[in-house]
C-alpha cells in the first residue's frame, strides 16, 4: 500500500474514534459526519491544513516545524523529512541521472534545454518518491520538497560553492533559475502556468536568501553589509524574479547576518522584502542549524528559545535542525511568542504538503503515475549528454581542434582524465554508468592508440589515494581454476565480518567510493557499482578473497586505500594493516616481491563505520616509471596530447575540512591552476607535441600560461554522467562547441578585492575595469558568425514603453553550429556608480552554413534599465542615452545603437 493510501486508512480509523460521544455533546456523530476536515478534498488546502493543526498539541506543532517531522499516529500523519536535493539531478538518494553541475548548465545559455532537464529531474524525483513510499520509507532525501536551485551571485571565483550557482550575472541567473523552478514544480515552459492546476509536482527552493557567497569558513559568523545599491542591483534581482515570475514555493535563508540580522530571521529580508514587497505566499526555511547560529555564533539573542521565537516571528516557518522542536514550546510558555503564530506558520507548511498530494489518494494525483522506468532512462541519459555538449566552452583554438579520427596515437594525461569525481561536482546522485574523459576519448577514437598516464596528483600534498592504478580484473581470480575474473566478495551487515554474508558476488576490481550522506537502507555507489540492496550505508564490512596473478616478476608497490579500515593478506601473511577510523579515503602501502606465473592467495578485509565509505586495491608494477616521467614519455610518443586537469569536488565545495596549498575550507586562496598541474603542463608542452587542455572545474581558473602557449583550451566544468562522451564529441567535432562563460576568468596577477568584502566594485564583468583573461559570455566555435542590421523599432521611449531590438546573424563558416546572441545595455551618462553594462537578453540559435536569421529582443526600460536610487530608497530609471550592444560576449560586441529614455 502506498503512503497516501496508508495515511487515508489510518485517518479514517481515527475519524471513527472521534465519532464517540464527548462530554457535553448531545449525541454521537455518524462516521460520515466525523470524517476530519483535513481529509475532505472539497475544502481548500489552507482550510484542511488549519484543521489538522488545530488537532495537535503544542509540542506536536513545534516538532512538525523541523525538517525531520515525526509521525503523529493518532492523526494518521506519517513521518516526513523536508530535506531533499536536486541541484543537477536527484541527489543523495541512490540511482539518478546526473546532469552537468549548475555552473555548467548556465554555460549552455539555453533556457529551453534547461526546461527539459529540470522536467526530467522532477520526473525522476516523483518516481523515486513513489518507490520509497512503496517500501515504507519516509526519510531524508526521499520526499518531494527539494532544496534547489542555488541562485546566489557568484561574485568571487574563490568561493567553493560557486559551482552550485548559475554564475555572476543576475539576469542569466534569473532566467536559468526560473526555468529550473518551472521544471521542478510542474509548470508549462511556454506560459509558466501549472500543468496540473490542483497538485504541484514538487516544491523548489530558492537559496540562500540573499547575500551569501563565502568565505565558507566564516559563514556562521560574518555580517554582510553591502550598499543598498549593490543589494538591490546584484544580490536581490534573481530572488525577486523567482518569486514574482517563477512562483517558487520555498525560500531558504542563509547562515550569515545581513545588516546585523540573521538572514534566517530577518525582518528586513523576510517580512519586509520577501512577503510585503514581493508578495511571496510560500514558506521559508532556515539553512541547516542556522537558527542555532542566531544565539550561539551571532549572539543576536541570548537563548535558543529567543532565537526560535525570533525566527518564526520574522517568517521562517521551517527549521532545518532541532531548535524549533526543542525550544518553541518553552518559548510559548515564556511568552516570547504566541501559539497562534505557530499555528499560522505550521498551517502554511502543511498546506504545502497537501498541495503536493501527500494526504490524498494517489489516483487523484497525476504525478504519482510517473513510472519508475524514467529513472536513468535512455532518454535522460541522452539529455545529460546533450546538456554536457552545450555546456562546454571553447576558450581558445589555434586550429588543432577538432581532432582527426585518423590520429595514430593520443596521450590522455592528467589527474581528472579518469576520475569519476571530475564529472560530479557536489550534490549529486549515483549515475549508472559514468563516462570519464579517458573512456569517452577511447570510445570516440577506436582506431587510435589511446595511452593514459595520470602524471600528477590534483594538488600538492594531497597524496591522492586514487592515483595508483587499480589491480585490473585480468590479474585476479575468485578461486583456483575459475574462468571468472575478479575477487569473491562477501558483504556483512556488521563491522566484524561475522555471521552469514548478506550478499556474495564476484567484483572485477576493488575500486569503490560510496555515496556520501545518504541515510537510506541501501548501500549506494558513488560513481562505481555498489553492493546493491543488501548492506546498510554505515557499519558494514566486506571480505574479498581469491588469487593474485602478477604478470611480471619483481617488487610491486601494493596499495590499499580505505575510508575506514582495511587489511590485506598475501598467502596468509598480513602485509597491510590499517583498521582504524579515517576521515577520508587514506592509502596504506607495502613493497612485496612477486613472481610471474605464480598464483598468490589474496584476502582483503574492509570495515566501514559512519559517513563516507570507500576502498581501493591498487599496485604499481616493477619497473614502472615515476608518474611524472611516465606522462612526459607518453606525450613524446604521441601525435597529440589531451591534458585533463583543473579541480574536482574533492577540493572545492561546501565548508570542507581539507586544506591544501591554494585551498582552505572548500574555498580557494588563489585562482591559479594547481602547481602540480602547471609543472606537468610545461613539461608536456616542452615535448613539442600539441597539447589540448581540458579543464574540469566549478569556477574560473587563471590559466594565463596555457592561453599564451597551448593551442587549445576547453572548459568542461563538472559535466555529469556522460561528460566523457560530450568532451570527446567536441574534441572530434561531432558536436560544435557553443557554451559561454557564465563567469569572468581573471588573469593570474589580477588583484581581486578582499574575499569577505561584499561590495561589487571591481567584481564581475559588470563592475570590473580591467582586462579579463576570458570575458563573461566568451566562447568559440568551429564555425564563424556575422552580425548585421541592428535596429530598434523606436529610438526614444518612456520608461514603461517597450522597445523591440532586431539583429541579423549569419553563419559564415563551413560547419553548422550554435551562436549565443547576447544583448547588453550600457548607460552612456551614468548618474551614479552603477554597472558598466549588463546582460538583458540572450538567445542560443542553430544555423546551417550560410543560413541567416533575424533575432529579436524586447526591452522595457522600467524593468531592464532600473537601478536602485539610494536617495529615493526605490528603483528608478535615469533618463538619458543608453547604448544597446549586441554580440558574442560582453567583450565581443558586434553591433551597437543608441536608445534615449525620456522622463
Amino acid at each position: 500500500m502506498g503512503y497516501a493510501n496508508k495515511s487515508l486508512a489510518v485517518c479514517i480509523a481515527a475519524a471513527m474514534l472521534w465519532a464517540v460521544p464527548k462530554a457535553g455533546h448531545a449525541q454521537a456523530q455518524t462516521p460520515a459526519q466525523a470524517t476530519p476536515a483535513y481529509l475532505d478534498t472539497t475544502r481548500s488546502f489552507e482550510a484542511r491544513a488549519a484543521d489538522l493543526v488545530s488537532r495537535m498539541t503544542l509540542e506536536e506543532k513545534a516538532a512538525q516545524m523541523q525538517n525531520d517531522s515525526p509521525a503523529i499516529e493518532r492523526l494518521g500523519l506519517p513521518a516526513y523529512d523536508w530535506w531533499n536535493e536536486a541541484l543537477h539531478g536527484v541527489a543523495r538518494a541512490g540511482e539518478a541521472t546526473v546532469f552537468p553541475q549548475a555552473i555548467g548548465m548556465a554555460a549552455s545559455f539555453d533556457v529551453p534545454l534547461m526546461d527539459q532537464v529540470s522536467a526530467a529531474i522532477s520526473d525522476e524525483a516523483r518516481a523515486k518518491h513513489q518507490r520509497f513510499l512503496a517500501e515504507g520509507k519516509h526519510g531524508r532525501y526521499q520526499g518531494l520538497t527539494f532544496w534547489s536551485p542555488n541562485i546566489n551571485i557568484f561574485r568571487d571565483p574563490r568561493w567553493g560553492r560557486g559551482q552550485e550557482t548559475y554564475g555572476e550575472d543576475p539576469y542569466l541567473t534569473s532566467r536559468m533559475g526560473i526555468s529550473f523552478v518551472r521544471g521542478l514544480q510542474g509548470m508549462d515552459p511556454a506560459t509558466g502556468a501549472p500543468l496540473d492546476p490542483h497538485y504541484r509536482k514538487l516544491d523548489a527552493t530558492a537559496k540562500h536568501f540573499a547575500v551569501h557567497s563565502g568565505p565558507e569558513a566564516d559563514r556562521h559568523h560574518f555580517d554582510a553589509r553591502p550598499s543598498k545599491r549593490d543589494l538591490y542591483d546584484t544580490y536581490l534581482p534573481a530572488f525577486e524574479a523567482l518569486v514574482r515570475e517563477g512562483h517558487v514555493d520555498a525560500v531558504m535563508g542563509a547562515y550569515n547576518r545581513v545588516y546585523g540580522e540573521s538572514a534566517s530571521a530577518s525582518q528586513f529580508l523576510l517580512r519586509d522584502t520577501l512577503r510585503r514587497d514581493w508578495g511571496f505566499k510560500g514558506y521559508v526555511m532556515s539553512d541547516c542549524w542556522a537558527i542555532r547560529d542566531i544565539w550561539q555564533n551571532h549572539k543576536i539573542v541570548a537563548t535558543p528559545e529567543e532565537a526560535a521565537a525570533l525566527a518564526v516571528k520574522n517568517g521562517t516557518e521551517l527549521n532545518c535542525g532541532s531548535t524549533y522542536a526543542k525550544h518553541l514550546p518553552v518559548a510559548v510558555k515564556q511568552g516570547l511568542i504566541g501559539e497562534a503564530e505557530l499555528d499560522k506558520a505550521l498551517t502554511t507548511l502543511l498546506a504545502a504538503r497537501m498541495r503536493l498530494g501527500m494526504f490524498d489518494p494517489p489516483q487523484q494525483v497525476k504525478w504519482t503515475q510517473i513510472p519508475y522506468s524514467v529513472v536513468q532512462s535512455p532518454e535522460h541519459d541522452a539529455l545529460a549528454r546533450k546538456m554536457a555538449q552545450e555546456s562546454i566552452v571553447l576558450l581558445k583554438n589555434d586550429g588543432v581542434l577538432p581532432l582527426s579520427r585518423d590520429t595514430r596515437r593520443i596521450a590522455v594525461i592528467g589527474p581528472t582524465a579518469d576520475d569519476t569525481m571530475a564529472l560530479l561536482g557536489n550534490y549529486y546522485g549515483t549515475p549508472a554508468d559514468p563516462v570519464t574523459l579517458l573512456r569517452g576519448i577511447r570510445e570516440a577514437a577506436p582506431r587510435a592508440e589511446v595511452v593514459y598516464a595520470r602524471g600528477v596528483d590534483l594538488v600538492e600534498g594531497r597524496n591522492d589515494p586514487t592515483a595508483t592504478p587499480l589491480i585490473e580484473a585480468q590479474y585476479l581470480r575468485p578461486q583456483k581454476g575459475s574462468s571468472e575474473r575478479g575477487l569473491r566478495g562477501e558483504y556483512f551487515r556488521n563491522t566484524e565480518l561475522s555471521g552469514t554474508p548478506a550478499l556474495v558476488r564476484v567484483d572485477p576490481v576493488i575500486g569503490f567510493n560510496w555515496d556520501r550522506g545518504s541515510p537510506t537502507d541501501n548501500l549506494l555507489a558513488r560513481g562505481e557499482a555498489g553492493p546493491g540492496e543488501a548492506v546498510p550505508d554505515d557499519n558494514f564490512s566486506i571480505r574479498w578473497s581469491g588469487q593474485l596473478l602478477p604478470p611480471v616478476s619483481g617488487t610491486y608497490e601494493l596499495e590499499a586505500s580505505a575510508d575506514d579500515g582495511v587489511r590485506v593478506y598475501l598467502d596468509g601473511k598480513r602485509v597491510i594493516d590499517r583498521w582504524q577510523q579515517a576521515d577520508r579515503l587514506t592509502a596504506s602501502r607495502a613493497s612485496v616481491p612477486l613472481q610471474a606465473g605464480r598464483a598468490y592467495a589474496i584476502r582483503v578485509e574492509y570495515r566501514e563505520g559512519e559517513r563516507d565509505a570507500g576502498v581501493r586495491l591498487a599496485w604499481r608494477m616493477p619497473g614502472a616509471k615515476p608518474p611524472f616521467e611516465e606522462a612526459v614519455q607518453a606525450a613524446r610518443d604521441a601525435d597529440v596530447v589531451v591534458f585533463a586537469g583543473g579541480l574536482t569536488g574533492d577540493v572545492e565545495g561546501e565548508e570542507m575540512k581539507v586544506d591544501y596549498p591554494g585551498f582552505a575550507g572548500g574555498d580557494r586562496t588563489d585562482i591559479h591552476l594547481p602547481e602540480t598541474q602547471r609543472k606537468l603542463l610545461e613539461a608536456l608542452h616542452a615535448t613539442g607535441k600539441p597539447v589540448v587542455l581540458v579543464l574540469t572545474t566549478g569556477s574560473a581558473l587563471a590559466v594565463d600560461w596555457a592561453k599564451q602557449n597551448l593551442p587549445a583550451i576547453l572548459v568542461a566544468w563538472y559535466p555529469g554522467q556522460r561528460g566523457g562522451n560530450a568532451v570527446a564529441d567536441v574534441l572530434f567535432g561531432d558536436a560544435n562547441p557553443a557554451g559561454r562563460l557564465p563567469v569572468t576568468f581573471y588573469k593570474a596577477d589580477e588583484k581581486l578585492p578582499a574575499f569577505d568584502d561584499y561590495a561589487m566594485r571591481g567584481r564581475t564583468y559588470r563592475y570590473f575595469d580591467g582586462e579579463p583573461l576570458f570575458a563573461f559570455g566568451h566562447g568559440l566555435s568551429y564555425t564563424s558568425f556575422a552580425y548585421s542590421g541592428l535596429a530598434l523599432d523606436r529610438s526614444r521611449v518612456g520608461a514603461k514603453q517597450a522597445v523591440e531590438v532586431s539583429v541579423k546573424v549569419k553563419n559564415t563558416g563551413a560547419r553548422a553550429g550554435d551562436e549565443v546572441v547576447q544583448l547588453y545595455l550600457k548607460p552612456l551618462d551614468p548618474k551614479h556608480d552603477r554597472a558598466r553594462h549588463e546582460l538583458r537578453g540572450f538567445q542560443r540559435i542553430h544555423l546551417q552554413p550560410g543560413e541567416e536569421r533575424s533575432v529579436r529582443f524586447a526591452i522595457v526600460p522600467a524593468k531592464d534599465l532600473r537601478s536602485w536610487d539610494e536617495q529615493r530608497n526605490a528603483y528608478a530609471v535615469d533618463p538619458g542615452a543608453y547604448e544597446v550592444q549586441v554580440g558574442a560576449s560582453s567583450a565581443d560586441v558586434r553591433a551597437t545603437t543608441r536608445l534615449t529614455v525620456t522622463k
